[in-house]
């Protein structure tokens, strides 16, 4: 299934390469652009759906691991599919490791690059569903005063209210009602809620005495 909103990028200086691999996902129903260089690819706006970037090893000026660097430290979702005639097993290694869906030595097969093309777009949608997930669970607990985030960070490690109010140094009373706010704000009635609540967050169980920044 394809998703609409998505979109593949091939980033090649071959231009009968471009040619050929946009025939081919037009003809499997993507919707596609291509770019001489990974330069050009760059100064486009970020695509807002599910994308897969088909790119090659060693092109002129920005090469395909190159790229693949500049993803990572802008923390772009699209997910890659290097294409070469030039590759070798530590290039290789080198870009799996980083997250590459996969590395195609070229000539490659039609149905080979459709799978990888297949793949890497689920992921991508994975990873953005992901993140909206993420980001709604922060702007629930972002409704937390910094005291309830830290009741609630000692809450989710299996603690008692009289043993989270030894740790601050406060009445156990007082946890008790900071935890009825927590739950109240986030709208769950359970510790298992809050458990996946903060999973969902991506927040690590605080070390002792931490507090909400």
């Amino acid at each position: 299934m394809i998703h609409s909103n998505s979109l593949v990028f091939l980033i090649d200086d071959d231009a009968s390469v471009r040619k050929g691999v946009s025939r081919l996902l037009r003809s499997a129903g993507y919707n596609s652009e291509t770019f001489c260089s990974a330069a050009d690819f760059l100064v486009r706006d970020q695509h807002t759906g599910p994308a897969c970037v088909i790119v090659d090893v060693r092109m002129p000026g920005i090469n395909g691991i190159d790229l693949q660097n500049v993803l990572i430290q802008r923390r772009r979702e699209e997910q890659l599919v290097f294409i070469t005639g030039h590759g070798d097993i530590p290039m290789c290694a080198q870009a799996m490791k980083a997250g590459a869906v996969d590395f195609l030595p070229k000539p490659f097969r039609d149905t080979e690059l459709l799978q990888c093309v297949q793949r890497a777009l689920a992921r991508s949608a994975d990873q953005r569903q992901c993140a909206i997930e993420k980001a709604a669970a922060r702007r629930l607990l972002d409704l937390l005063t910094p005291r309830e985030f830290e009741v609630m960070q000692h809450v989710v490690t299996g603690m008692l209210n009289k043993q989270i109010a030894s740790e601050l140094g406060i009445a156990e009373k007082t946890i008790k009602v900071h935890r009825g706010r927590v739950m109240k704000k986030l709208g769950i009635v359970s510790v298992a809620e809050l458990v996946r609540l903060v999973e969902t967050a991506q927040i690590a169980p605080a070390t002792w005495g931490e507090t909400k920044v």
